[in-house]
């Protein structure tokens, strides 16, 4: 079911200052900002070889990212993300194993334009997961 990791998210409070260090300090390729206002995060990606790095900053009050930045204001990892080829048929087995998913349970579409859904961490050894369809 699990397939490739698609991604490593890291909050962070100041995404130019991120983005810059990553780019001009570590020399990686870094896209523009991309706001998801259904998320509350506003997003860059760092393309390496083998997967990606999602920078993430707070969109508004609301967002999840905010509150993570309270308890851990230098920012730190917020989630990981792996591929499932078919996201119902990953939820449904997940579920049907115990496995808590956040919200109302149904995908929505993420930063990459494709569906995604989010694992409770303390179903995952403390991580929260991502899952979005292949």
């Amino acid at each position: 079911m699990i397939g490739r990791l698609n991604h490593v998210a890291i909050a962070v409070a100041n995404l130019e200052k991120a983005s810059r260090l990553y780019r001009e300090t570590m020399g990686a390729e870094v896209s523009e900002p991309l706001p998801q206002p259904a998320h509350g995060v506003t997003v860059v990606f760092i393309n390496l070889p083998n997967t990606k790095v999602e920078l993430l900053e707070p969109l508004g009050d609301n967002s999840p990212i905010a509150k993570f930045l309270e308890k851990s204001p230098d920012g730190g990892i917020h989630h990981i993300c792996y591929e499932v080829e078919d996201i119902l048929a990953a939820r449904d087995k997940l579920k049907a194993g115990g496995a808590r998913v956040l919200g109302d349970g149904n995908p929505k579409i993420g930063a990459h334009g494709k569906p995604v859904l989010f694992l409770h961490p303390k179903d995952f050894n403390g991580t929260l997961v991502e899952l979005e369809q292949a």
